[in-house]
């Protein structure tokens, strides 16, 4: 990992906190996994996975994987984000996401997110690109 967790800011308080996101151990192939309850933070009011908390989910795994990857003088922005939701999860559960990264170029990244249940059911499949930034 090539940044500092103390340019994180508001780590602690942060959209990933407050949606109950965790983030796991990495395999160091180009893969980050994180997981997130499906409680009243993440679902709709017909008490299943919201599609928003999903690209959320996807959005910040992506990000975290570009934050790994990227240069100390960098950082990452998500610039896009399209998902395809497949199956409804209910509350009381929690939802898997694995992230690959598809490209690593000088300004962007893209990763494919999927999102599965434990028992490895295909809720959503995600793709996102962060745009890589220089700080100055």
């Amino acid at each position: 990992m090539n940044n500092d967790i103390a340019q994180l800011p508001h780590l602690g308080n942060s959209l990933e906190d407050h949606l109950g996101i965790v983030f796991l151990p990495t395999d160091g192939d180009g893969t980050t996994h994180a997981e997130m309850p499906v409680d009243h933070r993440t679902c709709q009011p017909y008490g299943t996975l919201h599609g928003g908390a999903s690209l959320a989910l996807a959005e910040s795994l992506a990000g975290h994987g570009s934050l790994e990857i990227c240069e100390p003088n960098e950082v990452a922005f998500g610039m896009q984000v399209s998902g395809n939701h497949i199956a409804p999860v209910k509350v009381g559960n929690k939802v898997l996401a694995s992230g690959k990264l598809m490209h690593k170029g000088g300004q962007t990244h893209i990763w494919d997110v999927t999102i599965t249940t434990p028992e490895g059911r295909l809720v959503a499949s995600i793709r996102v690109v962060n745009y890589i930034k220089r700080r100055k």
